[in-house]
């Protein structure tokens, strides 16, 4: 968030110096428009009135499914490797006969210390390298796409908004695979829990573990379930979709 990102790199005063900036940039706009209906509370609440929800995209061709027969029991984490996306959580929670594939770079050397402590002994692999094509096979290929982001990180260290949107959540469930989220900031917006997916209480590795092996001891299931996603994110989360609701935000009033 503004505040630990204007601690991390110096910004003047801290977040309150980084707030004051933004609102006067975006009330300076006629409008802003927020990836989600959680984004668009924070900035009322940080005194940027002028926001209005809007969704992100994903590009549905791009990102599209494989057949069901290439299908694995793996589980997928895509994100940056930092305290607040929970990934601890994810692994204390995976199943002793599952993989987790975890894609992305470390930002926070401590953490991934802890995280590879925690995926000892597991069948836990860290890909910090693949490129666009790799991380598409991964989503189709994966049995499901899990962001566990946290309010409150195992430091105790507190973030407002961890997840402005969840866009990984959005293309796992473009590649037809079901997804688990926390409970946290924006992330229920996209997932419906037990259609597209499940939404999972924060901070709990026990309810992590449950569904994940409920996905993978119920394999028609989950592959009804990212029938649904992908049918969710073609009905609202494609680029033509977001773009129609850019221009309706922006149209002027009729006289």
């Amino acid at each position: 968030d503004l505040a630990n990102f204007a601690r991390r790199y110096g910004l003047g005063a801290g977040a309150s110096h980084v707030w004051r900036w933004l609102r006067w940039v975006h009330n300076q706009a006629s409008l802003t428009l927020a990836p989600s209906t959680s984004a668009m509370w924070m900035l009322h609440a940080n005194g940027i009135t002028n926001a209005q929800r809007w969704i992100r995209g994903v590009d549905v061709e791009r990102f599209s499914p494989a057949p069901a027969s290439q299908r694995t029991k793996d589980v997928l984490f895509v994100g940056r490797l930092l305290p607040h996306k929970g990934v601890n959580y994810l692994i204390d929670g995976l199943p002793n006969d599952m993989k987790l594939n975890i894609a992305g770079r470390p930002y926070h050397e401590e953490y991934f210390k802890y995280l590879c402590s925690r995926a000892d002994g597991k069948q836990v692999q860290f890909h910090h390298n693949w490129d666009d094509d790799q991380l598409i096979e991964a989503y189709r290929t994966s049995l499901v796409i899990v962001l566990p982001s946290v309010f409150t990180d195992v430091y105790g260290n507190k973030s407002g908004v961890p997840e402005l949107l969840g866009q990984t959540l959005l293309e796992g469930m473009a590649c037809g695979i079901p997804a688990i989220c926390a409970n946290v900031a924006s992330m229920p917006e996209i997932v419906i829990d037990g259609v597209t997916g499940f939404i999972v209480p924060p901070n709990d590795p026990a309810a992590i573990h449950s569904k994940l092996s409920w996905l993978r001891d119920h394999p028609e299931d989950a592959r009804r379930m990212g029938q649904a996603a992908r049918e969710r994110v073609l009905k609202v989360f494609t680029w033509p979709a977001v773009v129609k609701r850019c221009l309706e935000a922006y149209a002027l009033p009729k006289a």
